[in-house]
């Protein structure tokens, strides 16, 4: 992959900064709780230091995300409890890291899956559900919003608000992204997840990595056929995850391919791995050297 398709961190908050040279904006953010929330919030920080108004939407309960100074919280209640959801993330994340046959992980992350994606779907359920939560959304005539997909619920709030939408992600569950995006993934050189495979494989090992993406069907279906069902009684109109995903203008992808497999990427896609790195002064020592 040429080098120059990575975005650097700076890039990156410059692009969403609108240059930092445009009238502030107002954007609405739908993140996904957990890791996702820890990447996206160090950009929204960045966001609200350039003069533009941000507003989170997030359920009464959560594992990381937090009020904060920078940013306005809009919360709204779930039918589940603290207890609950930390017992069932606890749960996934073991099962996440056992060792094992690939179909031994498979069922193991399936049954874990479909515990957590109960309780987002219930929080998302709960959120499209809230009419004066929507009614506040509908009124504050927002310039774009920010969105994790890999929780479709911003997708199809995104749809009803009529917002240009900023996908910000590590990857979508059976590898939607690729089918949202039109984003070839030959299995001759990219590996599919938990096969244990790299770019440089033999024909067997190819012939493998094409009979992985079959489960990917299934569990396609089992994760967004329910956001799918939901999103057509919200907007009133027969439509699927995926026609909603194929609307987003920007995809911010948290890869980067000093550590990744190569793999192609459509125009809209700029890969942001560093995003979350530390910025480290160059030593004074070095400076000299260079200088002199």
């Amino acid at each position: 992959m040429a080098p120059g398709l990575s975005a650097s961190p700076p890039a990156v908050l410059l692009l969403l900064s609108l240059l930092g040279l445009a009238a502030a904006g107002k954007l609405l953010v739908v993140p996904v709780d957990g890791s996702h929330w820890l990447s996206m919030r160090e950009v929204l920080d960045m966001l609200r230091q350039k003069g533009h108004e941000v507003v989170v939407v997030a359920p009464e309960v959560t594992l990381h995300i937090k009020p904060s100074k920078n940013f306005v919280m809009k919360m709204y209640p779930v039918p589940f409890t603290q207890e609950e959801m930390e017992k069932d993330f606890k749960a996934f994340f073991q099962v996440s890291f056992e060792e094992g046959s690939f179909f031994e992980r498979f069922f193991k992350v399936y049954r874990g899956l479909k515990r957590i994606t109960d309780l987002e779907f219930s929080s998302c359920e709960q959120l499209l559900q809230n009419k004066e939560l929507i009614r506040y959304l509908e009124e504050s005539k927002f310039d774009a919003i920010l969105t994790d997909p890999f929780v479709p619920c911003g997708v199809i709030l995104a749809e009803h608000l009529s917002l240009p939408s900023v996908y910000f992600l590590r990857g979508i569950p059976c590898g939607l992204d690729f089918e949202a995006t039109q984003c070839p993934k030959p299995p001759s050189y990219v590996p599919r997840i938990l096969t244990d495979l790299t770019d440089r494989m033999t024909f067997l090992q190819r012939v493998k990595n094409l009979l992985f993406d079959i489960p990917n069907v299934f569990l396609c279906d089992f994760v967004f056929e329910p956001y799918s069902k939901l999103a057509s009684e919200f907007l009133q109109q027969e439509v699927t995850v995926l026609d909603l995903l194929r609307k987003g203008s920007v995809w911010l992808l948290r890869l980067e391919f000093v550590l990744d497999y190569p793999r192609p990427l459509m125009p809209n896609i700029i890969p942001i791995g560093g995003v979350n790195c530390a910025h480290k002064e160059l030593p004074q020592v070095g400076l000299n050297l260079c200088l002199d």
